[in-house]
């Protein structure tokens, strides 16, 4: 489904991943700091940043470049048209969200 698709697209930009099947990433995105309000069918962790949702890769290659102080970057919900989510030319617009302490984020992208 589309998690796994989502790794596809990560793999294909070189990311290496490992994957780790579980019922409820609640618990996950709990004990890695991600709020949960922010939450989506699956958590990543890379260099120490969270990665919830549809996370475009070179959005996650920004991240690691500019290295802000921050939990990690959040797609929220299921967006049609983000990587691992797509269904032809249909796209829903969609904000890649910067997640920093005290529950807050900024937008890091949009994609429209």
């Amino acid at each position: 489904g589309c998690c796994g698709d989502w790794i596809e697209h990560l793999s294909a930009a070189g990311f290496p991943v490992k994957v780790r099947m579980v019922q409820d990433t609640a618990p996950t995105r709990q004990r890695l700091g991600m709020p949960g309000r922010y939450g989506s069918c699956h958590t990543g962790l890379v260099d120490g940043y969270v990665i919830e949702g549809h996370v475009p890769a070179g959005d996650i290659r920004r991240l690691l470049s500019e290295r802000p102080e921050a939990i990690g970057l959040a797609v929220p919900g299921m967006p049609v048209g983000s990587p691992g989510m797509e269904m032809g030319s249909q796209r829903d617009p969609y904000d890649v969200l910067l997640v920093v302490a005290d529950d807050a984020a900024s937008v890091f992208a949009s994609y429209r």
